[in-house]
């Protein structure tokens, strides 16, 4: 029994596994048939069945009704299940039955589809006969409407050769012209003809009419306009008007050489006026030219602007052809007369001539330039929008050089066609004008540098204290005049020469005006405060180097320099705008920006230099100062004053003169105090032996530095500004590292161990010469400091393998909002006892 019943239990889970079916079976299955059936649900449950149809014990007594019903419902279940599969039974047979019947259904398809097909190709056929004569008679047709156009045309090319023929002879160019163009557009159709014997007759024919009207036309002009005599009195005729219509029809060198002969021969009387041995020929006298040429074309346009059609363009051709002309004639005489060549005369000529090629452009489209080889528009050399006589000196001008670059970006102007379609004879002799703007560069360079020994250094204060030197705009002035006047004249080599020029005045400008009058140091200048005079307070015994109006000096040509960088840059970019393509890649004026840049930074090292020596004597007295012997913690130390005392007196002066240039004055701040906080930290190496209380007052004097240097860029200036972060980091990371050092003095020695445990998590310097300097510092033996050193080898913290030799500490030293509560917490303590 235990064996059938663990047959079931399997089978029932067997049979279990197989009726579980995927949701979107179960769901399709309950679209198909909707039954409220608690059996034909998916997640039925015999236990919940149960207990619906036996809720109480009282509900047990009908339990025989209910499983009579149920067996009922599993008979009829077995006999729907009978009914389905028995069914089923003939499936394979009425399906191989239909199969066999639609394949002889299809077989009679095709027998179908064949018929319509054979039937459609006779329907084809057919029709194909029934059309054939049709087709040949619209093939009659086009032929024979080809043939009697064919004929028309050919009626009409015998017709108008025989006209063109007889008009020829009688000089009829009114209606040769009209005619012409009709034959020459009816043979176009006869190409295809030509073998016909006839048909190429017609056309040797057209041929011969057209070169015996080519030949007649250019006689009737070498009549009217005979090469060696003047200009027939009385005018053009209609004559010439309709054969300049019959031209147009003609090859066009016809057209070419009547216009070239009546332009040469209208050109003739200039050619003799302005020859080479003539006075009027030579540059100074180059206004009669332009007024000659102006006569003449007022004289065309009267007598012969109605002869010539409008699109030959005939005044343009008249003047271009007399550009050409003048251009080699003053070539030739310039290379002859060269050494008579001055810069006056030259530039008048140019002018004169770019004048005369502006009226060209009003008066003229151009368009007949590209006739003559070699011609090229070149740009336009008048710019408004130019960077250096905008910039005033001395101004804030960051925005507006934002807004001057900007402006460069802006289109140029329309290009002037005619520009150096003369004036390009003026360029090999540009060097005239080059070497003239050498030397007159050189003059001014020397009148700077004389205004500016014979004014003095500006004056301080006021709005001229730091301002940039007049000289300055003076000369980027006189650039943009050169520049500007140098683009008019040409925009290749020249330009290349004249940026040359430019540079090297720059750099003298740079050493001459700037460098050259930069204070100089002096070492015996120098005098500096001695101890007693520090204890004693005697303020102000002490001066800087440099005076305020030397201060001043070196703040102006540091913004001088500075204008000058940004304007120079400027420079390069209008020289590349004004220059040829093919050359812009040779103007590059970076040494002479790095040599601006040079002098910015030694006038910021000057000044740093000037405040640092002037904090020298200070730091010396507070080294050699008794340390050891302090009995009580006061005010600030002497020498503290004293450091204090110079930096009001500089840096307001600095601050003030730099004031367009801030990032300048930022520069100075940070430079001055790299250089004064290591310089601090040696001289208090040097404070040694100190006392407990020694390191309390220098502790003091310490942190009283430290607010002044953070304060430092708005010290004694009634507005506060709030420092960069750069330079405060700085600040902080360097005074703590002298405040550290004094904690670590204040420390006991002993015990050892936690000194210098102490020592490398204050200071975190693995080096054993600053921890020597400590123990100097504490006033420690010889003897026992070597086993201080040895206790600080062997504490170190072991270098990590492959690095340097050197021990390097990498934990953190405290942070300066603790450092800061720490100093309070200090001063509060001396205030006690004080």
């Amino acid at each position: 029994m235990s064996v059938m019943e663990d047959e079931e239990l399997e089978f029932a889970d067997d049979l279990e596994a197989i009726l579980h079916l995927t949701p979107e079976v179960q769901l399709a299955i309950d679209q198909v048939f909707p039954s409220q059936d608690p059996l034909d649900r998916a997640d039925f449950n015999a236990v919940e069945y149960i207990n619906t149809l036996f809720p109480t014990e009282q509900s047990l007594a009908n339990i025989d009704d209910v499983v009579n019903k149920i067996r009922l419902k599993i008979r009829r279940l077995d006999d729907n299940i009978r009914t389905v599969v028995r069914g089923q039974t003939n499936v394979g047979q009425d399906g191989r039955q239909a199969l066999e019947e639609a394949q002889k259904s299809i077989q009679q398809l095709f027998g179908k589809i064949k018929d319509i097909k054979d039937k459609a190709e006779k329907s084809e056929q057919m029709v194909k006969e029934i059309t054939r004569d049709i087709k040949q008679l619209d093939h009659a047709k086009r032929h024979l409407t080809t043939s009697i156009t064919t004929l028309n045309h050919l009626h009409m090319l015998a017709g108008g050769v025989d006209s063109l023929e007889a008009m020829t002879r009688r000089r009829q160019y009114g209606e040769v012209a009209n005619l012409l163009q009709g034959v020459v557009n009816v043979l176009e159709h006869f190409h295809k003809y030509m073998s016909i014997p006839q048909i190429r007759q017609l056309s040797e024919r057209v041929k011969a009419a057209q070169s015996e009207l080519g030949t007649q036309i250019l006689a009737d002009f070498e009549e009217a306009f005979p090469s060696q005599g003047s200009k027939r009195p009385g005018g053009p005729s209609n004559v010439l008007r309709d054969a300049c219509l019959v031209a147009n029809v003609l090859d066009p060198r016809i057209k070419q050489e009547i216009m070239k002969k009546f332009i040469r021969q209208h050109l003739s009387e200039y050619l003799l006026l302005f020859q080479e041995n003539q006075d009027v020929a030579w540059l100074d006298r180059i206004d009669r030219r332009y007024a000659w040429i102006k006569r003449q074309l007022v004289d065309y346009e009267e007598k012969y602007g109605r002869m010539f059609p409008a699109e030959w363009c005939m005044t343009e051709r008249i003047a271009v052809e007399f550009c050409h002309i003048t251009r080699a004639e003053l070539a030739r005489i310039m290379r002859a007369r060269v050494r008579e060549i001055e810069v006056k005369l030259l530039l008048f000529a140019i002018q004169r001539t770019t004048n005369f090629e502006g009226l060209l452009a009003k008066r003229f489209s151009g368009c007949t330039l590209s006739d003559a080889p070699g011609q090229k528009p070149v740009d336009t050399p008048l710019d408004p929008t130019n960077p250096f006589l905008e910039d005033e000196p001395g101004d804030d001008c960051s925005s507006e050089r934002e807004e001057e670059l900007d402006r460069l970006k802006k289109p140029k102007a329309p290009d002037n066609p005619f520009h150096g379609v003369v004036s390009k004879c003026f360029e090999p002799h540009l060097y005239v004008y080059i070497e003239s703007q050498d030397k007159n560069l050189g003059e001014l360079i020397e009148r700077f540098v004389a205004d500016l020994r014979a004014q003095g250094p500006p004056q301080c204060g006021g709005e001229e204290g730091g301002a940039v030197l007049p000289s300055c705009a003076d000369l980027f002035v006189y650039y943009k005049k050169c520049m500007v006047q140098c683009s008019q004249l040409s925009t290749g080599e020249p330009m290349i020469a004249l940026t040359t020029i430019f540079q090297k005045y720059l750099r003298e400008y740079a050493w001459k005006i700037l460098s050259g009058n930069l204070p100089k140091t002096s070492s015996s200048s120098s005098s500096g405060l001695t101890i007693s005079s520090l204890l004693k307070e005697k303020e102000g015994s002490e001066t800087a180097k440099f005076t305020q109006e030397e201060l001043c000096l070196i703040c102006s040509i540091l913004s001088t320099a500075e204008y000058c960088l940004a304007t120079t840059q400027q420079l390069e970019e209008k020289l590349k705008e004004k220059v040829d393509k093919a050359l812009v890649e040779r103007i590059n004026l970076t040494g002479e920006m790095d040599t601006f840049s040079t002098v910015i930074s030694n006038s910021i090292q000057l000044l740093v230099q000037d405040l640092d020596s002037a904090c020298d004597p200070a730091l010396t007295a507070m080294s050699k100062m008794p340390w050891q012997n302090v009995e009580h913690v006061g005010d600030q130390s002497p020498y503290v004053t004293s450091v204090i005392m110079h930096i009001k007196h500089n840096v307001p002066i600095i601050r003030d003169n730099l004031a367009s240039t801030r990032k300048y004055f930022t520069q100075f701040c940070i430079k001055f105090t790299n250089s004064f906080i290591p310089k601090f930290i040696t001289h208090l190496f040097r404070c040694k032996p100190i006392s407990m209380v020694g390191a309390e007052q220098l502790l003091l004097d310490t942190h009283s530095l430290k607010t002044v240097l953070l304060d430092l860029p708005s010290i004694g200036s009634q507005v506060v500004r709030k420092a960069p972060a750069s330079y405060t980091k700085i600040v902080v990371k360097g005074m703590t590292r002298a405040e550290m050092i004094l904690k670590v003095v204040m420390a006991p020695h002993e015990p050892a161990v936690v000194f210098v445990d102490n020592y490398i998590k204050l200071l975190a310097d693995g080096n054993p010469d600053t921890f020597q300097k400590i123990l100097d510092m504490k006033g420690l033996k010889r003897s026992e400091q070597g086993s201080m050193l040895d206790l600080f080898r062997q504490r170190l913290p072991t270098p990590p393998s492959g690095g340097d030799s050197v021990p390097s500490l990498s934990f953190s030293a405290p942070t300066p909002e603790q450092e800061s509560s720490r100093i309070r917490k200090l001063e509060k303590l001396i205030k006690k006892r004080l």
